[in-house]
């Protein structure tokens, strides 16, 4: 019997189209999640998902987007294969859909709260003065070395914020210093540096005012203790119930532990990861950090399939 994990996409995964497949075939499961979405934030979702348009890529609307998407989808995939998984994670606002899914806080609720981090997280930091940017096939302790290096040397943040895969490790932090880390890292030998399209630096010390705000709205929201264990971005290691709101207020300004994660899982028995919303991203990290384990994802029509076929194959 497979032990299964439900994985949950996060920002940059969007793109113009997403769940539109699944929409034309399961509209009757996925319209009540973009009727309530249209009613709480006041204004058409779907639209914004299915159409080419500027504003998906914008922070205060891409996280509503992909929490809604992603559980519209997983209402797709529940109808067809209704088995219990035995954990869930998320990478960053992934986080708050699988704690949806949990039932720590309704689907209301976590709109409510995704609308307001896109839009303090997007308001921390002035256009310009931060970036992240990917750093591919470099040793971690390397990585940290010069960032630990230059932030000794000079004001400011520069460090890890994403340990996504031993592939993978995004940097980020005040724009001058995440330029001069990866001048050092080309001169000690990285070769692939992908500045990634984010309108800030994520889950840096730099993301404290957002963090301070959220904790305004967080405070007013009723928590319930998790259904289905959900492993924290910041600890790689499941919440504990009493702490999951300062954990998401941890979680903006610190370092998500992906990778982490996802070795916890496999500690934990699990062998089958499920990535259900837009893009494949975190299909492919699963698939770096252990090619053992079967890893597969959900975005449309096809992939659903497959997904079904292995499944109802074991």
């Amino acid at each position: 019997m497979k032990k299964i994990a439900y994985l949950f996409s996060g920002q940059g995964a969007q793109y113009s189209g997403m769940g539109k497949d699944l929409f034309e075939h399961h509209a009757e499961v996925m319209e009540p999640y973009f009727e309530t979405a249209e009613k709480v934030l006041g204004y058409d979702l779907k639209t914004m998902c299915f159409e080419e348009n500027d504003l998906l890529n914008q922070t205060e609307y891409t996280q509503a987007a992909i929490y809604t998407v992603s559980l519209a989808i997983l209402a797709v995939w529940k109808k067809l294969f209704p088995k219990t998984p035995a954990y869930l994670a998320g990478l960053s606002l992934g986080e708050y859909t699988a704690l949806a899914y949990s039932s720590v806080f309704s689907f209301v609720d976590g709109l409510k709260l995704l609308r307001k981090r896109g839009l303090y997280m997007s308001q921390a930091v002035a256009p310009g003065e931060g970036k992240m940017l990917a750093v591919m096939k470099t040793d971690r302790k390397l990585i940290e070395r010069v960032c630990e290096n230059i932030m000794n040397l000079h004001p400011g943040y520069v460090y890890p914020t994403n340990y996504n895969s031993p592939k993978q490790i995004v940097i980020g932090g005040n724009s001058d210093l995440v330029d001069l880390a990866a001048d050092e890292l080309k001169e000690a030998g990285a070769k692939r540096l992908i500045p990634l399209k984010v309108s800030g630096p994520f889950h840096t010390q730099l993301m404290h005012p957002a963090s301070l705000r959220l904790a305004q709205v967080l405070k007013d929201v009723e928590f319930s203790p998790q259904d289905i264990p959900v492993v924290a971005n910041t600890s790689g290691q499941v919440h504990e119930d009493g702490e999951i709101k300062q954990d998401l207020l941890q979680q903006i300004q610190s370092p998500v532990k992906w990778s982490d994660s996802i070795d916890y899982l496999i500690q934990a028995g699990v062998d089958t990861f499920i990535e259900i919303g837009p893009g494949k991203t975190l299909t492919s990290f699963t698939r770096q950090i252990d090619k053992s384990v079967t890893a597969l994802n959900i975005e449309d029509e096809a992939t659903l399939n497959k997904a079904l076929t292995i499944l109802q194959g074991d």
